[in-house]
């Protein structure tokens, strides 16, 4: 038995299947972890999502920001993008059905028995486990709750950069959902620089990657995320990073649980187009 925790898939279905035979991928057995951003940007999102959904308990995903980017264009007035590719979600006979079980993915999952976290993105360094698994529980309701197009509305877009410190400031679910979809950099005090995508050193000071801030208040656990294609499959004490960068045309990757052995293999659609991450 083994679980693997892959990195963002995007709609590259065929990668997807192709990284599983290179893993021996058994249902009956092994368990997958998906770090968020199932959809978009590649060819077949809507492959990749009616698979995992098949998974049933098999799979765990959190949500990333294409996630929320797929449920703000199809609840909202938010416009398609042109580099999207989320149409066959969105014009699918099953698309009710797909879009309802995305929105009840959590943004964080945690595992005791690996003590290992996964979230999309990232966690600011002033929140522990318990703090970023309370947030992340009240962000979720809000999403899967009656009201989730108005939080849909409210949660998109560059501002709620700042930690509020009041529990009622309108900003609070904004910089949450910030954090676990959008983070790369912040600051001591968890301040986030939503603008720098680049690898670590082309962000502005004071920012530093979030994982790099000498004190964490969650650096006792392991951490496993995906967002961030400049880094590579970045590994540090405790931290895990998984987006390889397939959706532009390098790798999609699994890193076993057990063993903390990764395999990669390389992007493998038919569409030659390639895009920068996000």
């Amino acid at each position: 038995m083994a679980t693997y925790a892959i990195g963002d898939v995007q709609g590259c279905f065929t990668t997807l299947m192709t990284l599983l035979e290179a893993v021996a991928f058994d249902r009956a057995r092994d368990r997958l972890w998906f770090a968020g951003d199932l959809v978009n940007r590649g060819p077949q999102s809507l492959e990749v999502v009616r698979f995992v959904k098949r998974l049933g308990d098999r799979a765990v995903t959190v949500l990333g920001n294409h996630e929320l980017h797929l449920f703000a264009v199809a609840y909202s007035d938010r416009s398609i993008k042109p580099k999207d590719t989320i149409t066959d979600i969105l014009e699918a006979p099953d698309r009710e059905a797909l879009l309802t079980w995305l929105r009840q993915r959590p943004f964080l999952h945690y595992d005791a028995a690996f003590e290992t976290v996964m979230v999309h993105a990232g966690l600011p360094p002033q929140w522990t486990l318990s703090t970023a698994q309370a947030c992340a529980k009240e962000a979720a309701s809000r999403l899967r709750g009656t009201s989730f197009t108005t939080f849909l509305q409210h949660i998109m877009g560059n501002h709620a950069a700042t930690c509020p410190e009041a529990q009622d400031d309108p900003d609070r679910l904004p910089y949450i959902t910030n954090c676990f979809t959008r983070m790369r950099f912040c600051d001591a005090q968890g301040r986030l620089d939503l603008t720098s995508k680049g690898p670590p050193g082309t962000q502005p000071a004071p920012y530093l990657p979030w994982f790099h801030h000498v004190y964490r208040a969650h650096a006792d656990i392991t951490t496993v995320f995906g967002h961030w294609a400049a880094l590579g499959a970045y590994t540090a004490p405790g931290v895990y990073a998984l987006d390889t960068g397939c959706v532009w045309g390098q790798e999609l990757t699994a890193l076993c649980l057990e063993t903390k052995v990764r395999t990669s293999v390389p992007y493998a659609e038919c569409r030659e187009e390639r895009h920068t991450p996000i």
